[in-house]
């Protein structure tokens, strides 16, 4: 493995981790100490993407990952969610046994996960993906997903709020406590 810094032919490794599907290693180089890491994943067979007009080009993670890194940007997602979709999305087509799959059906995996994970990216992607040429079908599209979530969804960062009912009994609480304060104030 070269140096990123200064492309010495050897390092050593300082520690090794499992991760998904393949292993995640420290190294440092031999010559100018820097430390870097490097990701060392099984390469299966090709596995080729049949595109809309039926050219056919081989399957590229990268290009996978932008897509969704793009639709997801300035989202307030955890770090590290759209690498592991696309770690799933790329085991679930490796899994399949095809060696062929059309894009559409990357495009469907990836629009089912992201509508789960947050529904701004999901239109995003969808806009992109489905090719919406007018603002009607964007508005359908949208109204399909506001009317599949229910009306007072809680988000999922958030509590739930109090009932009326426990909302009233903290303030006659804290009245009372108030009350009880001012009377020893009073008596002191």
């Amino acid at each position: 493995m070269n140096c990123p810094y200064c492309g010495y032919y050897d390092s050593r490794v300082i520690d090794s981790r499992d991760i998904n599907d393949g292993v995640r290693r420290r190294r440092q180089c031999l010559k100018c100490g820097h430390r870097f890491t490097t990701y060392e994943r099984l390469q299966p067979i090709g596995l080729f993407v049949m595109k809309k007009d039926q050219r056919r080009e081989e399957f590229q993670r990268d290009k996978l990952l932008a897509g969704m890194r793009k639709a997801c940007e300035k989202r307030p997602l955890p770090s590290g969610t759209v690498e592991k979709i696309a770690d799933d999305i790329e085991a679930e087509l490796y899994r399949s046994g095809n060696l062929e799959v059309p894009s559409a059906v990357i495009g469907d995996m990836v629009m089912e996960r992201l509508k789960a994970l947050d529904q701004i990216a999901y239109i995003r992607f969808a806009s992109v993906y489905r090719e919406f040429t007018d603002i009607t079908t964007l508005k359908e599209v949208v109204d399909a997903l506001v009317s599949d979530v229910p009306a007072l969804a809680t988000p999922r960062n958030q509590l739930s709020l109090l009932s009326a009912e426990e909302l009233e009994e903290l303030s006659k609480r804290k009245q009372s406590r108030d009350q009880a304060k001012s009377l020893s104030l009073k008596n002191s």
